[in-house]
């Protein structure tokens, strides 16, 4: 019987020839990671463990981002805890203030993770190296210190589901459209503990960062992982990057799939998700009046997604009443961004421009909302009270989708803004 991608990865990195959904394997990992938040919870798990060093001083990444810089004394408490962890055990990826970024963004962006490689964070949206070829996976504080002890991790083989990709997007369509659709159609459990694997034509048009954005919103669909082939858009990604040796593989003819959908994407129209699931997703959205805009995050912080907001804000302004917050992921991002004038754009329409930090998206801070508010956002989650107060509400999009919703301080269409 023939394997996907997902299980040949954990079958290398377990040494075996074969694997089979449901077995239970222990496998070699490429990297283990933990942020601000997750990270004191795996440090004082490992002290109480007695252990005096981790696995592999290369391969253990800390990246201060949920709450930095600062925005209070807890939060201060839980940077100090992982920098001097980072210190004492001489942990050569640590990225704190200056040198952070949103960690998803960060890592793939500093060549830490490769085709092929088998990761595992301490943060849920660590799927979005799927978009590289990789197995990557979120997993809980405990198996993180473990993982930074042994170097291990113990997997149960996912079922896999195929999502083939066909046609060309038509115009303002992006990866944030494919998989809000795909979240819409199947549900937020509709891939329970399975590896989404991405194939078609489709593909080919679709850029790296459009392939971040679906991989990181995999789990909301309850997968395991999200995986995309690689092709000429990945290795020309990883060309200068990743200094690790590029491992490609390829799902078998005979692979087995509990499911398989095929995604016609010139058909896909701009797509919202509304209050509180990711799996509301519609198409048609009515007169909503909105108070926030949030273009950032982890899904959506990328260079072309401040592009496609810069193209619908170029010689607009922030509608009144609306506050828009731009977030790039990385500090690199946002040295593009200056360099080809977006940023002097945003502000020049009213927005206000964040350092590299998660801040809104999980409700820590640069965005709270308050009671009965409503925020169009291009983050991944819009569960209740997810960005602030139990009444506000928010609606997940494209940056093009959130821009134009900016501008005309309702939830609209871009392509009713560049008419």
């Amino acid at each position: 019987m023939g394997m996907t991608m997902s299980q040949k990865i954990l079958a290398a990195h377990a040494g075996l020839k074969e694997v089979k959904a449901g077995q239970l394997i222990n496998a070699k990992l490429d990297l283990v990671l933990a942020n601000d938040i997750t990270g004191p919870v795996a440090i004082k798990e490992f002290e109480k463990a007695g252990a005096k060093k981790v696995f592999d001083k290369n391969k253990v990444v800390l990246v201060m981002d949920h709450f930095a810089p600062n925005k209070d004394i807890k939060s201060a408490e839980q940077c100090k805890i992982c920098r001097s962890f980072a210190a004492d055990k001489e942990i050569l990826n640590f990225f704190d203030v200056g040198k952070m970024g949103i960690e998803h963004a960060l890592l793939p962006e500093k060549g830490l993770v490769g085709a092929g490689d088998l990761v595992i964070g301490a943060d849920s949206h660590t799927c979005t190296y799927g978009a590289l070829g990789a197995f990557s996976t979120g997993v809980g504080s405990t198996d993180m210190c473990a993982g930074m002890m042994s170097g291990e991790a113990w997997f149960k083989v996912p079922a896999a589901m195929k999502f083939v990709l066909k046609g060309k997007p038509a115009k303002y369509i992006c990866g944030k459209d494919i998989i809000l659709h795909i979240i819409g159609l199947i549900g937020v459990d509709g891939a329970l503990y399975r590896s989404m694997e991405f194939a078609g034509d489709g593909i080919k048009y679709l850029n790296i960062d459009d392939r971040f954005t679906i991989c990181n919103m995999a789990i909301e669909a309850g997968a395991k992982n999200g995986i995309f082939p690689v092709d000429g858009v990945t290795r020309e990604y990883l060309q200068g990057r990743y200094t690790g040796e590029i491992k490609e593989y390829a799902a078998d003819p005979d692979a087995v799939y509990d499911k398989v959908y095929e995604i016609d994407l010139s058909a896909l129209k701009p797509t919202v998700s509304f209050p509180h699931l990711p799996e509301n997703a519609k198409t048609e959205w009515g007169n909503i009046k909105i108070d926030q805009v949030v273009i950032g995050s982890c899904t959506n912080g990328h260079i072309s997604d401040l592009r496609m907001a810069a193209e619908i804000l170029k010689g607009r302004k922030i509608a009144n009443g609306v506050r828009a917050i731009i977030i790039p992921a990385t500090n690199e991002i946002y040295l593009q961004a200056l360099k080809e004038g977006l940023i002097e754009q945003f502000i020049g329409a009213g927005a206000v421009v964040s350092t590299p930090t998660c801040g809104p998206c999980l409700g820590g801070y640069m965005g709270i909302l308050a009671a009965g508010e409503r925020c169009v956002s291009t983050t991944n989650r819009n569960f209740v009270g997810r960005m602030g107060h139990v009444t506000s509400e928010i609606y997940l999009a494209s940056p093009y989708v959130a821009a134009a919703s900016a501008v005309t301080g309702r939830l609209t269409s871009p392509a009713e803004v560049m008419e």
